[in-house]
């Protein structure tokens, strides 16, 4: 793991957080900061908001039962990272992105955000890369389901 990769993904996170707790355009505030940040970090935050409808249809096709507006902003912000690098970022590796914005879930969101964050992106990487782990694939048709009534676990349900 780089660790300049991830210094950029952890800043790409703050980033994206803070415009959305604050209600601001992702490239305005990314404008605004005083150290240009890295190119990876730029290409993140830029992407995730340019590509944000694409991102958030993907995100709810797969976290089934689990709405975007009740998930946790952490959990929202680090599952539109990771889609926008499955989708956008193909010199990327699969597990990469897995590993990568899984560890940030476990260590900055809450104790079931790792496996949840993991359910939704394993899912939606085994329908738009090829390259990806077999075993990180959930069988066809599955999707991430934190179960009923807000219950913050990770299911992975079949669709029949």
């Amino acid at each position: 793991m780089s660790t300049e990769r991830r210094q950029a993904r952890e800043r790409a996170l703050g980033l994206l957080y803070e415009a959305e707790t604050k209600s601001q355009s992702p490239a305005a505030l990314l404008a605004e900061q005083v150290l240009e940040p890295d190119p990876f970090t730029s290409d993140v935050v830029t992407g995730v908001e340019s590509e944000g409808e694409e991102i958030d249809a993907l995100i709810t096709r797969f976290a089934t039962n689990w709405p975007l507006s009740r998930m946790p902003a952490l959990d929202r912000t680090l599952l539109r990272m990771g889609v926008y690098e499955l989708t956008h970022r193909p010199d990327v590796p699969t597990g990469v992105v897995l590993s990568e914005i899984v560890d940030l879930a476990s260590e900055y969101s809450t104790d079931d955000s790792g496996p949840f964050v993991n359910g939704v992106l394993a899912a939606i990487a085994a329908e738009v890369r090829t390259d990806g782990d077999p075993e990180a694939r959930p069988a066809a048709g599955a999707r991430a389901d934190r179960g009923g009534a807000g219950a913050p676990h990770a299911r992975l349900s079949a669709d029949f």
